[in-house]
């Protein structure tokens, strides 16, 4: 399986970005997906999930209201909707794979399976 990250950017403060995570060599309908993001000299961390049913959703309280997570089964593609982003979203943004199938999250880093190589953002003020 290969995961491959697209959309980063280099954007102002208040401004928007779409992410998108588009899987090859396996279908991952039967998984949930998350997004992730490493900060420099931070660890990388979970910062929203999404069902394998696409029914469930999850996102840390610092993106609630801002972020939204959406899955294009039909297109093995994830998308992360950020919208009035702040300079601490700034960071390399990463999408995984649960590791089993039919989980409703995948939340840490130990429960993912498959990684994509990661997108830069960076939000300047």
């Amino acid at each position: 399986v290969q995961l491959v990250e697209s959309g980063g950017g280099l954007v102002q403060v208040e401004s928007s970005l779409r992410l998108s995570c588009t899987a090859s060599g396996r279908t991952f309908s039967s998984y949930a997906l998350g997004w992730f993001r490493q900060a420099p000299g931070k660890e990388r961390t979970v910062v929203a999930s999404i069902s394998w049913s696409g029914q469930n959703t999850y996102y840390i309280d610092s993106v609630k209201g801002r972020f939204t997570i959406s899955r294009d089964n039909a297109n093995n593609t994830v998308y992360l909707q950020m919208n009035n982003l702040k300079p601490e979203d700034t960071a390399i943004y990463y999408c995984a794979t649960a590791k089993f199938y039919y989980t409703d999250y995948v939340d840490t880093e130990g429960a993912a399976g498959w990684w994509g190589q990661g997108t830069q953002v960076t939000v300047s003020s």
